[in-house]
This record gives structure tokens, C-alpha cells and sequence, in this order.
């Protein structure tokens, strides 16, 4: 089967193609959803009162940034330029380790922790980027994309979507086709960044889902899992963030499901999300390239464990993580251990970080201080069970 004819297969699920870039970009200047949502970034206030004021503005601002794009490549210059300023003015600092272990030209799939919707796979692309790596593709489900727009920016940012919303029949058969496109992309296209597990870690724990690996291996059904796995090249990705920007909103979502047992969402709870993951303070920042696996077990749950393993032995430890530990201890939510006392240890605490942390946890609600507590805290615990 020749390249064009394989592509076709995906073309519901793929990134956009260099020919269909100025298409979506006219077609996307026309939408005054995405205008709108570009005037409420940029002017909340003025965006109120004179709306279709903004959106021509806008649309003349964009029309001149993007005269010049005409592919891939081109539009994601542009993405890297807005990635540059949301870095310089919502991180204290960026840095990224283990980079060096990656080999020019070599595809790999990237799994990484998940705490945020666009920044987790956006900084790792930044990284790479910055380094001077080819970028990736990102995986992104179909949850996200109920506004056509967002689905235009990000399949022309290199995403392709997980079907996450289809059932029965119809799920496996996505499933089937996400496994294959992911296996296309490494043996021929492009490394692909695909999150742990569905949907973000809300209380601060990671976990890898067993059940992702297994979507990896339906494309070969024939051989085994340490075979099929192998030829994706995996390495974990530790993102670290010394401020969850969304940490009220996941504290929020966390108490209503212990109240009542579930979490509804309206149809504007992502879209804040991806608002606050994006604008909101974000602090020390670190990005962890592990080691490429090696496997010999066909146990998905060993292998995920793995995958755990080196995301906690390359997360970045920050003054917030330390604090809410503290705090968990003193209410006697956890025993003290040698473990968790070295830990507390290894992170050097100001005065001034202890002033902030303070009053942020004194500004949220007493009713979701907990939840916002265990989102901090979580992180060094479970580092403390994997040295014990």
C-alpha cells in the first residue's frame, strides 16, 4: 500500500498536511468563535463591549502574522513565538534534563505524566524544538475538540485525535486505527507524545493506564507485547510544574466527587481549563526525558510500572511540594518516615516561599484546602515510596 493511500485511512484522525494549512487559516479567520476567544485573551474587558470592533482588528492582526505560512513547518514558527512569551511571562524558569539521551532522527513515543490539557505536550514540543529536535505529534481526545476551531489549531499544530467519545464497536474500531496511526507515525513520520492516562491527574499521582499499552499493541496483534511495544521506541516524560495553574479547579472537581460521587461537566469546563492551564502562574518548570525501555515482559501492568518509576525518579521536587507535605504531616494524614524526611530535605525553602505558599492556601475555600493540599503533596509521597 503506497504512503498516500495509508494516510487516507487516518484522514479523519490525522494532523493537517501542508496543502490544507492555508485553508484552515482562512477558514479560521472567518470564525468568530476563535476571534472572540482571541479577543477575551488579550483584551477581557474591551472584548465585552465592542466585540465585532475587536474581532476585525484581530482578524487584520492575524491575517499579517500568518501572511507568510503556508505549511506545517512555518505555522508551528509561529506557535513557537507565542510559546516563547507564554513561558517568559507565566514560568519563573524552564529547564529540561535527559534530552541528550535522544538520538537525532530516531521516532520515539513519548508517555508522560499529565497535569495539564495544552501545556504538558506544548512544553515538551518546546523543548525539543529549542533543542533542535524534529517536533512531534500529540495526542489529543475528541472531548476537547466540541468547538471546531480548537480542532483546527491543534491539527495544525501536529495533533491527531483519540476518539474518546465512541462506543461499543465503533470504539474498538477507533482504537484499532489510533494503535496503527501511532505505529505509522514512529516506523515513518514523527516521534508522537501521548499522555499516561486518560484525562489529567487532578490529586497529584501519576499512574499509567495498563489499558493504554494495550490500545498501543492492537496493531499486531500477532506478536508480543515486549515485541510490539519495542517498536515504538518509548520513553517516559516527567513534566514538573511548581504551580499547578488549575490546581483550584482540579480541588474543586475533587470535593464533588466525594460529596456526590461524581463530577459534572458543563460545556465551558475545559475551555477554562485550557484558559487557566495556559495564562495562570505555572513557577519553576522542568521537563524529564527518561530512558528508553528496554522489555522482556509481556505484563502490561509491569510495564506501566516502569513507566511510573521513571516519571517519579525524574520529577523536579519544587518549595510547594515540600510545604504541602509539611502540612499533610502535621495533620497526621500520613505517618513520618525516614524517606519523607530526606526528601523534605532536598529542596531548599526561602522565607518568601513559605509567605506565598501560606497565603495561597489561606485565599482557598476550607473546604477544598485539602484537595489543593494532597495535589502538592502527593508528588513527593509517592517518590518517598519509591526510594523506601
Amino acid at each position: 500500500m503506497v504512503k498516500s493511500e495509508l494516510m487516507d485511512r487516518f484522514a479523519d484522525i490525522r494532523p493537517y498536511r501542508d496543502s490544507e494549512v492555508g485553508m484552515v487559516i482562512s477558514r479560521l479567520l472567518e470564525d468568530e468563535g476563535f476571534l472572540d476567544t482571541v479577543a477575551r485573551f488579550n483584551w477581557p474587558r474591551l472584548s465585552t463591549y465592542l466585540p465585532a470592533v475587536l474581532r476585525l482588528v484581530i482578524k487584520k492582526r492575524l491575517r499579517q502574522q500568518t501572511r507568510a505560512v503556508d505549511s506545517v513547518p512555518s505555522m508551528q514558527a509561529v506557535i513557537a513565538k507565542y510559546m516563547e512569551k507564554i513561558v517568559n511571562e507565566t514560568t519563573t524558569s524552564l529547564t529540561h534534563s535527559g534530552i541528550e539521551r535522544l538520538t537525532a532522527g530516531r521516532n520515539y513515543l513519548f508517555i508522560s505524566n499529565h497535569r495539564d490539557i495544552v501545556m504538558d505536550p506544548a512544553l515538551v514540543n518546546y523543548v525539543l524544538y529549542c533543542a533542535g529536535h524534529d517536533t512531534l505529534q500529540i495526542a489529543i481526545g475528541d472531548n476537547l475538540l466540541k468547538r471546531s476551531f480548537v480542532s483546527d489549531l491543534m491539527r495544525l499544530n501536529r495533533s491527531f485525535i483519540v476518539k474518546r467519545s465512541a462506543k461499543g464497536r465503533e470504539l474498538l474500531s477507533s482504537l484499532q486505527l489510533l494503535s496503527e496511526y501511532i505505529h505509522d507515525c514512529i516506523s515513518n513520520e514523527s516521534s508522537v507524545w501521548i499522555a499516561q492516562s486518560e484525562g489529567r491527574a487532578k490529586d497529584g499521582i501519576d499512574r499509567t493506564d495498563p489499558a493504554l499499552l494495550k490500545m498501543l499493541v492492537m496493531a499486531d496483534r500477532k506478536e508480543s507485547l515486549s515485541e510490539v511495544l519495542g517498536r515504538l521506541n518509548i520513553v517516559p516524560v516527567s513534566i514538573s510544574y511548581g504551580l499547578d495553574a488549575c490546581d483550584l479547579l482540579k480541588a474543586e472537581e475533587l470535593f464533588q466527587v466525594e460529596v456526590t460521587g461524581s463530577y459534572e461537566k458543563d460545556e465551558d469546563t475545559d475551555m477554562r481549563s485550557i484558559v487557566r492551564g495556559v495564562l495562570g502562574q505555572k513557577g519553576k518548570v522542568h521537563v524529564a526525558f527518561g530512558e528508553e525501555l528496554k522489555l522482556s515482559n509481556d505484563d502490561p501492568h509491569s510495564v506501566a510500572k516502569m513507566i511510573d518509576d521513571q516519571i517519579l525518579k525524574g520529577y523536579d521536587l519544587s518549595p510547594n511540594n515540600v510545604l504541602a507535605t509539611e502540612k499533610i504531616l502535621e495533620l497526621k494524614l500520613v505517618e513520618r518516615n525516614k524517606a519523607i524526611e530526606e526528601l523534605l530535605g532536598t529542596v531548599p525553602i526561602q522565607i518568601q516561599d513559605r509567605l506565598d505558599f501560606e497565603a495561597r492556601i489561606n485565599a482557598v475555600p476550607d473546604n477544598l484546602r485539602l484537595g489543593l493540599l494532597k495535589n502538592y503533596a502527593n508528588p513527593l509521597l509517592e517518590i518517598s515510596q519509591l526510594e523506601a
